[in-house]
């Protein structure tokens, strides 16, 4: 976090504003970091003058939505702003109109995540992945930046952090998954001040990534996957690629060591893109160690400790590290987990095919706050805001979702192999191959390299967001077609 917040809001003076508005100084903090790491991103420096200018803006925001945001009642209200909540909210505020759609969200900016891989490989720069949260919620669509304090299902209800209440006909829940970095001892400390410590996971420190990577010269480079769920499980073993790939191109990669230790005990859940990602690992001399789970990082000696998680008493060995990508434990938010929305594992309690809530009919869930089975990710969304669309008409009609439109599990795991390839796998709940094109998806190609760096971005921004993408599954139809008829005529 950027120096210089807390003690200009711990003052007696401004103090008394987040007091009456009811908000926390960590609150506060997040707001304003989110703004500050935008400043970052575009080039700007930030004084102590201009962080209490973030500071008053802010200010300016939360007094606006104050005065008009008390006890509203709304039919849809979601609980999210991210990738899930969004496309929702677009789709339901162009089906059912304006002031039918509230979405509650407390961060300023949003971030197209899935390019945070190649941010952190240096590929692409942190400022295209982000836009302003307001610039990308749907017109029509009610914005409160807020976040949720309490649920309260059996009354329709939901009250905020600052002390609004929000009466619903409908809620998504769209929360999202939260980065524990307090699971791994050392950790929070080591990527604040540690050397040659970082994660693509965060915008705060995506960026250390590619600086530490060039400063690294010889000795052990670490990666590491925690116990699961997380999301994005390709994304750990991604930045390895891109790392192998630029000590490589810069005559330094016989000096290092790159070792993979994965909480898992396979390299990747679909065994055909397992056994396509363990050939090039075999190839580049990429070392794996499975179940290894980190647990504590050393940052002043550079020791990573790990927990082995085949042995009974889960024995602990230490390893030295030179360079050392985390990917941090996730869990669900702390208020999902506390209500009585939550599995006994915390998440959201959802039916895997309607993603309708097991207890409470007229919620619902989609992305990585829910306990469905799948895949956690953007693509993984795009197929399931359809499922939900459909799902929450036919509560409303009263009539069963159709066996067409339940949601099949579907997930893509864009796994960047290179500076220029990629091995686009997409796979059900089943962990079944479910790919789109008709060649073999399991071989590096530069087409689908391009997909990822060119196409899918926009199609984020400009499709999936407006709740116009959901998912190629009308492609694949259509080149199943082709290939059939090829197969045919042979």
């Amino acid at each position: 976090m950027l120096p210089g917040y807390r003690e200009l809001l711990e003052s007696p003076v401004q103090g008394k504003h987040f007091r009456h508005q009811g908000l926390s100084i960590q609150q506060t903090l997040t707001h304003c970091d989110n703004m500050a790491n935008m400043c970052v991103a575009r080039g700007l420096k930030l004084t102590p003058k201009s962080r209490s200018l973030l500071y008053l803006a802010h200010k300016r925001c939360i007094g606006t939505t104050s005065a008009k945001l008390e006890n509203y009642r709304y039919r849809f209200a979601v609980v999210g702003g991210g990738c899930g909540g969004t496309a929702t909210a677009a789709r339901l505020t162009e089906k059912y109109g304006k002031g039918n759609v509230i979405v509650i969200e407390p961060s300023s900016t949003h971030y197209y995540q899935p390019f945070f891989t190649l941010i952190g490989g240096g590929l692409a720069e942190l400022q295209d992945s982000m836009k302003s949260t307001d610039s990308v919620i749907p017109r029509g669509c009610t914005l409160l930046k807020d976040e949720v304090k309490e649920f309260q299902p059996e009354q329709n209800c939901l009250t905020t952090g600052a002390g609004h209440q929000v009466h619903y006909e409908y809620l998504i829940m769209a929360t999202g998954i939260t980065l524990r970095y307090d699971l791994v001892e050392g950790l929070t400390e080591a990527l604040e001040y540690g050397d040659n410590v970082c994660t693509n996971y965060s915008p705060q420190y995506v960026q250390n990534t590619y600086y530490y990577m060039k400063n690294m010269k010889k000795g052990n480079a670490l990666f590491t996957f925690p116990t699961p769920p997380i999301k994005c499980a390709g994304a750990p073993q991604k930045i390895m690629y891109l790392a192998d790939a630029y000590w490589r191109n810069n005559g330094v990669r016989d000096n290092i060591n790159i070792q993979y230790h994965t909480a898992l005990g396979v390299l990747f859940g679909v065994k055909k893109f397992a056994d396509a990602l363990n050939k090039i690992c075999d190839q580049r001399n990429l070392s794996r160690n499975y179940q290894r789970n980190l647990v504590k990082i050393d940052h002043k000696n550079k020791i990573a400790t790990f927990e082995d998680l085949s042995s009974e008493k889960k024995d602990r060995d230490d390893c030295p590290y030179d360079f050392i990508h985390v990917t941090p434990p996730m869990g669900p938010q702390q208020v999902v987990k506390d209500s009585k929305l939550a599995d006994p594992n915390g998440y959201v309690d959802v039916d895997k095919h309607t993603l309708r809530h097991v207890r409470y009919g007229n919620i619902f869930g989609i992305g990585d706050c829910t306990n469905t089975p799948n895949g956690k990710t953007a693509a993984a969304i795009a197929a399931q805001q359809q499922t939900l669309y459909k799902s929450l008409k036919a509560t409303i009609a009263g009539v069963p979702l159709k066996p067409k439109h339940q949601y099949d599990g579907y997930a893509a795991c864009p796994l960047v192999t290179g500076n220029s390839k990629l091995i686009l796998a997409e796979f059900d709940y089943d962990n079944q191959p479910l790919e789109t094109f008709p060649f073999d998806q399991s071989v590096e190609r530069y087409s689908m390299f391009f997909l990822k760096r060119h196409i899918m971005q926009p199609l984020y921004w400009n499709s999936l967001l407006r709740g116009n993408w959901s998912g190629p599954k009308e492609i694949r139809k259509a080149f199943q077609t082709f290939k059939e008829y090829r197969e045919e005529n042979q």
